[in-house]
């Protein structure tokens, strides 16, 4: 596989945490030589992002109940099989049966044979990893690309955060034109941590520059100014959104809410009303 470009932002320890596995089983594919991790600075192991895609099939294949011999043998085969640039959309793995299928564009294969199969023989799949190369590749537009991580991110929202933090940042490096999808999701997902506020303002303020008129974004601002206790701003970002959408009945209560604590009793009751009205 190629691996220019490649950050490695993930220990051994953070991969345990993310997969869910013992360090011993770690240690035996990397001793296999399916991953190829790095030294950081203190001689530790750091893994790539891709390092992290490649380990998480072999682990979605042994939960489709397919023997560990056989999924090192299959996968070895398959790495050594593997072109130097690896197409964003082209590879998935998946377990069907007792075989380890591999689709690459339209083509199928069994990984531990070679053998094509049909597209009747690999219907009843069970799990599906994508490998991935975060290099940019000719044959696929920018476009593309972008929503291929996109719709990574979204996979690996509920499970692994690191991992779709990296994947909607890719969607607003590799997307030809502002992605609002990446930049919202990107900022609800940096705002459920409590310590990265400061960073999900970031984002917000960024896609505000794309989309100065979305009401929405202006919401999720004005909660992550209500997060950071800059309440006079979070008004001003509710009010912003009701201009825009003056039936936001959520930016209603959340602007009465913070006038009853900043002392306001006149926006409490004027947005307390129209709150009521609204959901009555």
């Amino acid at each position: 596989m190629n691996r220019r470009n490649h950050s490695h932002d993930y220990s051994l320890r953070s991969l345990q945490s993310l997969l869910g596995v013992s360090r011993s089983v770690l240690s035996g594919l990397i001793e296999a030589g399916f991953v190829n991790p790095v030294r950081g600075r203190r001689n530790e192991l750091r893994f790539s992002f891709q390092d992290v895609v490649v380990l998480r099939t072999a682990f979605q294949l042994q939960s489709a109940k397919v023997a560990s011999r056989k999924i090192l043998r299959a996968l070895a085969k398959l790495k050594a099989e593997l072109p130097d640039e690896l197409p964003l959309s082209g590879i998935r793995i998946t377990a069907v049966g007792d075989t380890i299928a591999v689709r690459s564009g339209q083509a199928q294969w069994d990984a531990a044979s070679g053998q094509h199969l049909l597209d009747f023989e690999v219907a009843p799949i069970q799990g599906d990893v994508a490998f991935l190369d975060s290099a940019p590749r000719n044959r696929l537009g920018r476009e593309q690309q972008a929503e291929e991580w996109f719709a990574l991110a979204e996979q690996l929202t509920g499970t692994d955060v690191v991992g779709a933090e990296q994947a909607y940042r890719k969607v607003l490096e590799l997307a030809p034109m502002p992605h609002y999808h990446a930049y919202t999701n990107l900022g609800v997902l940096l705002c459920e941590s409590e310590t990265r506020c400061e960073e999900a303002l970031s984002v917000f303020d960024g896609a505000l520059q794309h989309f100065p008129d979305d009401a929405l974004l202006h919401f999720n601002r004005a909660v992550v100014l209500e997060e950071l206790k800059r309440y006079g701003a979070a008004v001003e970002a509710y009010e912003r959104c009701i201009g825009l959408d003056p039936t936001h009945a959520d930016a209603h209560f959340n602007v009465a809410r913070l006038s009853e604590i900043l002392g306001d009793k006149q926006g409490l009751v004027r947005h307390l009303s129209a709150y009521r009205r609204l959901i009555g």
